[in-house]
């Protein structure tokens, strides 16, 4: 399946993407990493007419939640990353979606990360680690969820949650915040599930 199938691939990418966040928003925080497939929501329609009353009006694309991820990924950067690696998607799927809980630092902030990490850069997994401690206990840390998506063949998408604080309006809309080059290397690994499709 090709995004270009797609009247618009961005725009549908776009409020695919929103749903996926409505959905993960509603549990809450704390949560652990979770992927979706992105499916054309006519296709699904035509595979499973019983989930015709479910799916969103209008929707070219439908995310379907997947299994938890392995326990031992956490916020574990290295073993999402070899998740990903060993992950492939059946050519029926359009696209993914991935989101996960991180910790957000201002720029100010990458003075101290060097202090944790120059004694260490020997060793590249001791120096992840002790730049995730680091970045955990900097007094000016927020949470974040990053959410990202891709399409087979089409655009991408990676957008950033802040987590509300405790004087925050708790009716207030979502806010999704975008960056340039936010999170281009969890962007090319969700690229690379898509690449070797299976047969469905």
């Amino acid at each position: 399946m090709s995004s270009e199938n797609f009247d618009n691939p961005t725009d549908a990418l776009a409020r695919c993407v929103r749903e996926v966040v409505e959905f993960v928003d509603a549990r809450g925080w704390d949560q652990p990493p979770q992927m979706f497939a992105l499916v054309p929501t006519a296709a699904l329609a035509a595979a499973e007419p019983t989930l015709l009353d479910q799916l969103e009006d209008g929707a070219e694309l439908t995310p379907i939640e997947q299994e938890s991820l392995p326990d031992d990924i956490g916020g574990g950067t290295p073993a999402l990353d070899e998740f990903l690696a060993t992950t492939t998607w059946p050519a029926s799927v359009a696209g993914c979606a991935l989101t996960q809980e991180i910790v957000v630092l201002p720029p100010d902030a990458e003075a101290d990360l060097d202090e944790a990490l120059v004694p260490l850069l020997a060793d590249r997994d001791a120096a992840d680690e002790a730049a995730r401690n680091a970045a955990r206990s900097h007094p000016e840390r927020r949470n974040g969820r990053l959410i990202a998506a891709v399409l087979r063949d089409g655009p991408s998408l990676c957008l950033l949650q802040l987590q509300p604080e405790e004087d925050d309006d708790p009716y207030a809309d979502l806010e999704l915040l975008t960056y340039e080059d936010l999170a281009p290397n969890l962007v090319a690994a969700l690229y690379a599930t898509l690449e070797a499709a299976e047969d469905d």
